[in-house]
């Protein structure tokens, strides 16, 4: 059957385009204001979706009203809602009003940001952020950034220059067969990201070469064990390339003490790159500046305002002092883009990094941060602070559980220990597991020192204090049913 709403060839009528625009806009509004009603997170099996949908491909068009129903009606009961406010897992990776306006904008534009040629706006818009971005971050001038998705991407892209200084010509003619060059060595705590092995494993120094390096009693890396470390594998050969410290590690939102890991890379030529992706956008609070200490000595920084700074998904921003450095590794023109720019037009984002056609990110970014502006940005990151710390004290107020490491950020980890000892990791695991079953709170566990510990994390623009009480409310029949 021929869909009514698409001719022969061709893009469906205008007529058609406004009506099903109109009612994706309702439909959008309607989802935004009704979240919190919703269970948060499918109990369906693996399949299920699938179960529901034809598998065979369509040979004829379909209506899109019977599309969007389809939508209502399988994709979004299959989502785990991260937009609502009860949802504490992870990071908070929330949208915005102005996000999700920019986003549709984006998509009608649906430029390829490779080249100034092929973008000028979206190439200027993204230097214009960047530079917005680093001023709030208190990045001196010679830091200069691009846009990546994620801080994956943007940590491995930091680690190939870091190889490249290191072993110098490698983007030639690689790391193989060549005898004059040791095996190099990157550092990170063991809190930090599993992104920095994928990193190795990417540009060809090998996941066993990426050494965790203990942290203290508050989970921040011990650079007094870096250093023996270090030492260690200098006198059996290996060449010390790079440290990885973390702003906001993953399990606790632990801070490393880039200060003084800025000192002892000094001392041995290494590059440092901060993973600041999440506890970056605490910068722009005046009162948490000390989350900036070392900044302007590190080689390369990472943040990701889709976490702390509320642009949607995706968004990674990636910051090197001398960012030629990057380009020189990267630009690869081929004759096909043998365009001569005007004069002035000397940026070209395909030159920093493996992609070529590139998404325009920068447009939600600048809508985001114009309509809301830092002091609003900051206000919102405070609140946040504030209900952690609210969290934290009463589970300090309940000896049924105990916190599980420093509040240092919006984020909480804490333990369920109203139990025989050998049974708590599981009943913490087991607790997890009820509360996000019953699609009223979605929060993680994690190990730290090989415990199973509960956390949550927020970050959620839609949450507030009384969503909060609601998850503890949760946390407290799950622990009732184990008492």
């Amino acid at each position: 059957m021929k869909s009514q709403d698409t001719p022969e060839s061709g893009d469906i009528s205008a007529e058609e385009f406004r009506k099903h625009l109109r009612a994706v806009a309702d439909w959008i509004a309607d989802y935004r204001e009704q979240i919190a009603e919703r269970p948060i997170s499918p109990n369906a099996k693996p399949g299920a979706v699938l179960a529901q949908l034809d598998t065979r491909p369509p040979e004829s068009g379909t209506p899109l009203d019977k599309i969007f129903a389809d939508i209502d009606r399988v994709i979004v009961p299959g989502v785990a809602h991260w937009a609502h406010p009860q949802f504490m897992s992870y990071f908070g990776c929330t949208t915005t009003s102005p996000g999700i306006l920019a986003e549709m904008i984006t998509g009608a534009l649906n430029v390829n940001a490779m080249t100034w040629r092929t973008a000028p706006a979206a190439t200027e818009l993204e230097t214009l952020v960047l530079d917005w971005l680093r001023q709030w971050l208190g990045l001196p001038n010679e830091f200069n950034g691009v846009v990546y998705d994620t801080a994956s991407i943007s940590t491995m892209h930091a680690l190939a220059v870091a190889r490249e200084e290191a072993a110098p010509n490698t983007r030639k003619v690689g790391l193989s067969g060549r005898a004059e060059l040791p095996v190099l060595r990157i550092y990170a705590s063991d809190q930090a990201h599993s992104s920095v092995e994928k990193s190795a494993i990417a540009i060809g120094i090998g996941e066993e070469n990426v050494r965790r390096v203990p942290s203290d009693s508050e989970f921040r890396m011990d650079v007094s064990a870096l250093r023996e470390m270090i030492a260690r594998d200098l006198r059996q050969k290996f060449q010390p390339m790079a440290v990885v410290a973390t702003v906001g590690t993953t399990s606790t939102a632990s801070v490393d003490p880039v200060k003084k890991i800025v000192h002892l890379c000094r001392e041995h030529k290494m590059w440092l790159h901060v993973d600041a992706a999440y506890g970056g956008g605490l910068a722009l609070l005046p009162e948490c500046k000390w989350v900036t200490d070392g900044w302007s000595d590190v080689d390369s920084l990472v943040i990701n305002p889709h976490k702390m700074l509320f642009v949607p998904f995706d968004f990674s921003a990636l910051y090197l002092r001398e960012i030629d450095r990057l380009r020189r590794l990267f630009t690869l023109v081929p004759e096909y883009l043998h365009l001569r720019d005007p004069v002035g037009a000397e940026i070209n984002y395909m030159d920093y990094g493996v992609q070529l056609g590139r998404r325009f990110r920068a447009l939600k970014a600048w809508v985001i941060w114009r309509a809301f502006g830092r002091e609003r940005l900051a206000a919102i990151i405070r609140e946040h602070l504030r209900l952690a710390k609210l969290f934290a004290e009463w589970i300090e107020n309940d000896d049924r559980f105990e916190l599980a490491a420093p509040v240092v950020m919006g984020v909480v980890c804490f333990r369920f220990v109203a139990a025989d000892e050998t049974k708590i990791d599981k009943l913490n695991s087991d607790m997890v597991e009820w509360i996000n079953a019953s699609g009223r709170g979605y929060i993680t566990q994690t190990k730290l020192r090989g415990h199973t510990v509960m956390r949550i994390g927020l970050g959620n623009i839609l949450t507030t204090e009384e969503h909060l009480r609601n998850v503890w409310q949760i946390i407290q029949e799950a622990a009732s049913r184990e008492d």
